[in-house]
């Protein structure tokens, strides 16, 4: 299958070194744009200050003369001081004689975090005092000149990765958070896997990376959207969850192979593992066949022969004998059984074995290698849903734009409640880190789906529809949650970890106070009147919410 084949390559590539393309994808541009190889230090121009970066020198620049501009990390015995800036740290030696005073005073009374810039000398360390742990190690800079750029006040805390602080002030105080050797590696590495994305699917494999708009109008189906007021009286634009019906769109217009970066937003509420803004890394293509026959592994969680639960006694002596032989149960273990719905069922045991992990691997035993990348897809989703608010209506179990299984379109119009979908999902780790689908791109086979099965006002489509009666190609891709997967590779606790500025758990900026309140005024042209909350409503929402909420 293209989709699987092609992440089993980007993630090798990923994890080797870029290779400069020889020839560009395209014939006729006159140059094509190639990553380098080794990491470069960057030139610095005739405005910037210093000569070199603190964390690149090394016994080779040893007698230069230098200037290096960054925090003070620390210092100690006012004797020695530790500098940092992006490439990383180097010892300065603080002059002591008379002479040098007052390049003493500024070292020595700045506080820690403040901005200076030193000149001076790359000289060795002396013998038994090399680092073997920094870098920089083997060298140290004889301050001769210095001058204070910026003084830092008290800190809300140590910019220290080992103490500990609480979410909620990181998230207040971000922009010193963002100094941490831990988010800046995250950052870091998020950027260049980004790059390498961008190096492989287009130096490589032929893809067009296409901005589409953030500005657009409510999609049926799927997640809540944030709603953008325009200065039409009643008219308002949606935040796109996902530029789901751009995507085809960019296939009827034959960008056969079509990607994005791309920025997406959803209402969804307070959830630890979400944020109302994300990014996706999409991919889309023309398929004319595709190929659903992914290797899925069942997993089964053993158990034990002592039946004293509940649920045991609603199992007949034949049925227990039957699940000792299919579980080969041995000895004293133990089996974890539910009763009920199967859809309610099968995710309470789902939940139930990853909470057995969690609790086994806090006692010390290794069932899950961080080190290791475990891939998984996940394939024949149901086309339909029962709502849960009214289970006699269907709703579409990923999006209303994804195509029914070939095998069983038949049923579409005599049970559509037994459709599966060409619909599929990655799981790396046991988290999902993308799905996607193939779409529907028959004009008629939509309409029908919106309105027959579903119930949607068509009208709301209708740009959509009539693309599809203009030769839309057969067509489908995948959306990569960029936030999670970086999450998972770097080992982060939580996905705000590899975000730069996120939001909090109920969707606030700590740092900003956003979202705030706009003066009457201001709303005026947009044709808005806020009606503030009830007594009651807002004594029910303070109640709601817990003091550790943000955190």
């Amino acid at each position: 299958m293209y989709f699987r084949c092609g992440l089993i390559l980007l993630y090798k590539n990923l994890c080797s070194p870029i290779r400069k393309t020889t020839n560009p994808v395209w014939g006729s541009l006159s140059r094509s744009m190639v990553l380098s190889q080794q990491r470069r230090i960057p030139e610095f121009n005739s405005f910037v200050a210093r000569t070199n970066t603190c964390g690149e020198l090394c016994s080779s620049h040893i007698g230069q003369e230098v200037t290096l501009c960054g925090w003070i990390q620390y210092r100690r015995q006012n004797i020695f001081l530790v500098l940092r800036d992006f490439q990383g740290l180097v010892q300065a030696v603080i002059p002591q004689d008379e002479s040098a005073a007052s390049v003493k005073k500024i070292l020595c009374e700045a506080p820690v975090e403040s901005v200076v810039q030193v000149s001076g000398t790359v000289i060795s360390r002396p013998p038994g005092q090399e680092n073997p742990k920094m870098p920089t190690g083997k060298i140290e800079i004889q301050v001769k000149t210095a001058k204070l750029l910026n003084s830092c006040k008290k800190l809300p805390f140590e910019i220290k990765d080992f103490v500990k602080k609480t979410e909620a002030l990181r998230l207040q105080y971000r922009y010193l958070d963002l100094r941490s050797f831990q988010m800046q590696y995250n950052l870091r590495l998020r950027s260049q896997m980004v790059m390498r994305m961008r190096e492989y699917l287009c130096n490589l494999h032929g893809f067009v990376d296409i901005e589409t708009p953030t500005l657009f109008k409510k999609t049926p189906g799927g997640a809540k959207e944030f709603v953008v007021p325009s200065r039409e009286p009643g008219k308002f634009y949606s935040l796109p969850q996902s530029p789901q019906q751009f995507k085809q769109l960019l296939m009827v217009g034959g960008l056969d192979r079509y990607f994005q970066v791309a920025r997406c937003y959803r209402d969804e509420g307070s959830r630890p593992d979400r944020q109302p803004e994300f990014t996706q890394v999409l991919r889309y293509i023309n398929l004319s066949v595709i190929d659903l026959d992914l290797e899925v592994l069942p997993v089964f969680l053993k158990a034990n022969q002592n039946w004293n639960s509940p649920v045991a006694k609603s199992i007949i002596e034949e049925q227990k004998m039957e699940l000792i032989r299919l579980l080969e149960i041995h000895g004293e273990e133990v089996v974890l059984l539910t009763a009920g719905e199967h859809k309610k069922t099968c995710s309470l045991l789902g939940k139930l074995r990853l909470e057995c992990a969690d609790l086994l691997e806090a006692k010390g035993v290794v069932l899950r290698d961080p080190a290791l990348f475990s891939f998984l897809w996940v394939v024949d989703f149901p086309l339909f849903l029962p709502k849960e608010e009214n289970p006699g209506e269907l709703e579409s179990a990923h999006h209303p734009f994804t195509a029914p299984h070939p095998s069983d379109i038949d049923l579409l119009y005599t049970e559509p409640e037994k459709v599966r979908s060409q619909h599929y999902d990655l799981v790396l780790n046991g988290s999902e880190i993308g799905g996607g689908s193939i779409r529907i791109h028959d004009a008629k086979l939509q309409s029908y789906i919106l309105a027959t099965i579903l119930k949607e006002d068509v009208k709301l489509l209708s740009h959509l529809l009539q693309a599809l009666d203009y030769g839309a190609p057969p067509h489908g891709g995948i959306a990569l949650g960029l936030d999670r997967l970086i999450c998972l590779v770097t080992g982060a606790a939580s996905i705000r970890d590899v975000i730069a500025f996120p939001k909090s758990f109920r969707g606030h900026d700590l740092m900003s106070n956003a979202p705030d309140y706009i003066p009457p005024e201001e709303l005026k042209p947009y044709h808005i009147h806020v009606f503030g909350p009830t007594d009651s409503e807002a004594e029910k929402s303070s109640l709601t919410q817990s003091p550790h909420s943000e955190s």
